[in-house]
């Protein structure tokens, strides 16, 4: 007979991991007060107070989720797999990446879903080791959160909560996100398969 066993659990316990999530979590919140504390020229129209809630609430839900559901090992490896794409957005505002190359939107949506479609499956082959299907839903799971992702921050524009003056939205930049990130997603999910996916091993029975 054999069984599976998920990859991602010997990734959690790893020390790496550990210090890696804890490295995201203090440099997420580093940038957020550097952002609204400071309030650099960089960030100006960038709706940095409507994203602090929404970019900092992973690294305060996942640890409570994790102490109720009593998970373990802690899931170090999907909650640095999410706050990473926030870190590296906030970064991208905050140092002005965004405003000085032109390409660095495009990069991140794909680079950011790659990760975030990492972290779903983390969590996921934690309970579930059937992977057959796995790929599919991780770059459905991806298409559905830049869908989303999309309308929120036309939302924003058009309210301009937050002070978001500076997002020039345009049809162009919509599809162009939906695709890149998509396809990001179903990159991400190619890797997280392998690289946290179960793997069949043969049982001593």
């Amino acid at each position: 007979m054999s069984r599976k066993l998920p990859r991602v659990l010997n990734v959690d316990r790893h020390p790496a991991t550990r210090w890696a999530n804890l490295a995201m979590k203090v440099g997420l919140i580093v940038a957020f007060a550097l952002a609204i504390g400071l309030t650099p020229d960089t960030v100006e129209g960038k709706a940095m107070g409507f994203r602090a809630p929404l970019f900092l609430a992973p690294i305060v839900i996942v640890p409570i989720l994790a102490r109720v559901r009593a998970w373990e090992p802690y899931p170090h490896t999907a909650d640095a797999l999410l706050a990473a794409p926030f870190l590296i957005d906030t970064l991208g505002n905050l140092l002005g990446v965004y405003d000085d190359f032109a390409q660095t939107d495009d990069v991140l949506h794909a680079l950011n879903w790659i990760l975030l479609v990492g972290a779903f499956h983390a969590f996921r082959f934690r309970n579930i080791e059937d992977r057959r299907d796995a790929v599919l839903l991780g770059y459905g799971f991806g298409a559905v959160a830049i869908v989303w992702w999309e309308v929120l921050e036309w939302a924003v524009s058009e309210d301009g909560f937050g002070g978001a003056g500076a997002l020039a939205l345009t049809y162009e930049d919509t599809i162009g996100d939906l695709f890149l990130s998509s396809t990001g997603g179903l990159i991400g999910s190619l890797l997280a398969v392998w690289w946290l996916g179960p793997r069949r091993t043969r049982s001593s029975d």
